[in-house]
């Protein structure tokens, strides 16, 4: 099954070296689960100063900057892994990074018939 660990932190809580530090752990446990055949994807997100949110209400678009809702912690990046069960999927989420700084939401995906493959 795959899951979304979907990262959120306070934008602001690491300096530029320790995000730098924090992107060198993440390429690492991303190398270990690829070995594994639990890797899918994962990246960094830029800062929600760089967001554009799009609504469309009764046929209309409306385009703002910024993210939809004003919060503590932001998106801030995603694995995408396979997993035997929520279990294996929560014994990678514990070892991302800024699971020690902020939170990790391990999300089971729908995989929808008829989607593009690779």
């Amino acid at each position: 099954m795959k899951y979304m660990l979907l990262i959120y932190h306070d934008e602001k809580a690491l300096n530029d070296d320790e995000r730098q530090a924090c992107y060198a752990e993440s390429l690492q446990l991303a190398q270990e689960i690829h070995a594994r055949g639990q890797y899918l994807g994962a990246n960094p997100l830029q800062p929600t100063s760089m967001a554009t949110s799009v609504r469309v209400r009764e046929g209309k678009r409306l385009v703002t900057d910024g993210p939809f809702a004003e919060t503590r912690e932001q998106l801030g990046g995603y694995f995408l892994i396979e997993a035997k069960n929520l279990d294996e999927a929560i014994a990678v989420a514990e070892r991302i990074p800024m699971a020690r700084k902020g939170a990790v939401e391990v999300r089971p995906v729908i995989e929808l018939p008829g989607l593009p493959v690779e």
